[in-house]
């Protein structure tokens, strides 16, 4: 009877899920289907029916190929870099937010803040190679006026994963405040009423009472955000990047395009696309075990 009491409450609650569960099974689950071309030498004519079956050909092939290691590395490099900057950099500016007492002016930097993540990659990476162009680009001038020499941020390969790591940043720092803030929002007044009375300073109050106020959520964020270690962005590289600096901004998913859309090697991107899939699937099991052990964090 609980139980069906509890069902009448909250039908509405399902029924709100029906839509985005029907999208998944369509744009996720069905497509399923096509793993079994990691298995076939693709023909799109035969199509999966009557492709030749190769068993693991195709991974041998990528696993052969020269630059394979060389692209897993920079996937795993440059995207363990944007987690770590994902965390540290919205962190940091949360604290300082929280500092600020006049709501016009924190209200107005939250908004110049959060303005590049509503961008596309398309429109922030025109803007990007304007700014960063060695010839007449703002960055690069600056740099001319102070007697320093231009920089191809875009086509060095030393210089430009660090532009990747920033330029990320640059968009999606102000949205990821969003969590942190609230979290600071959170914290109970009357623990800063103490701290005061107790004779902290506003820097002490920060050390023994917002950070450790946080830090769960810091946690959670930061265990969750394991799953996206094969994740490095193929929206900003792919409008970024040049084979002037494929040496260390080539990841996975270019990789995947230029074998699977260009050379029209469907059979070896699936395997190479699996074999990403499969390693985030180990991944995201791993963070969440994580987030339940240290966060006390569950989906289930």
């Amino acid at each position: 009877m609980v139980k069906a009491g509890r069902w009448k409450k909250e039908w509405a609650y399902h029924a709100m899920l029906v839509p985005g569960v029907i999208l998944i099974f369509i744009f996720h689950y069905i497509p399923f289907t096509g793993l079994v071309m990691a298995f076939q030498d693709f023909i799109p004519t035969k199509g999966i029916l009557r492709s030749d079956f190769v068993g693991s050909a195709n991974f041998e092939y990528v696993w052969h190929l020269p630059d394979s290691l060389k692209v897993l590395r920079n996937t795993i490099w440059i995207a363990c870099m944007k987690i770590i900057a994902g965390i540290v950099v919205p962190v940091l500016v949360s604290l300082l937010l929280n500092e600020v007492r006049s709501q016009f002016v924190k209200r107005g930097i939250q908004t110049l803040i959060y303005l590049p993540h509503f961008l596309s990659w398309i429109i922030l990476g025109g803007i990007l190679i304007e700014i960063l162009s060695p010839s007449h680009g703002l960055v690069n001038s600056f740099l001319e006026w102070i007697g320093l020499a231009p920089i191809f941020f875009l086509g060095d390969i030393h210089w430009f994963p660090a532009t990747l790591i920033l330029s990320d940043q640059w968009k999606e720092f102000g949205f990821n405040t969003i969590v942190y803030l609230a979290a600071l929002a959170g914290i109970s007044p009357s623990l800063y009423e103490a701290a005061e009375i107790d004779g902290a300073s506003r820097w002490k109050q920060t050390i023994y009472v917002t950070i450790p106020g946080i830090l769960p959520i810091v946690i959670l964020l930061s265990t969750l955000a394991l799953g996206n270690v094969l994740n490095a962005g193929f929206d900003q590289v792919f409008n970024l990047y040049s084979p002037q600096v494929y040496e260390t901004g080539d990841i996975l998913d270019t990789l995947v395009y230029r074998v699977g859309l260009l050379d029209a090697q469907y059979g070896v991107a699936t395997a190479i696309g699996l074999f990403k899939s499969l390693v985030s699937l180990l991944l995201i099991s791993a963070s969440y075990w994580l987030a339940y052990r240290f966060a006390g964090y569950r989906i289930f």
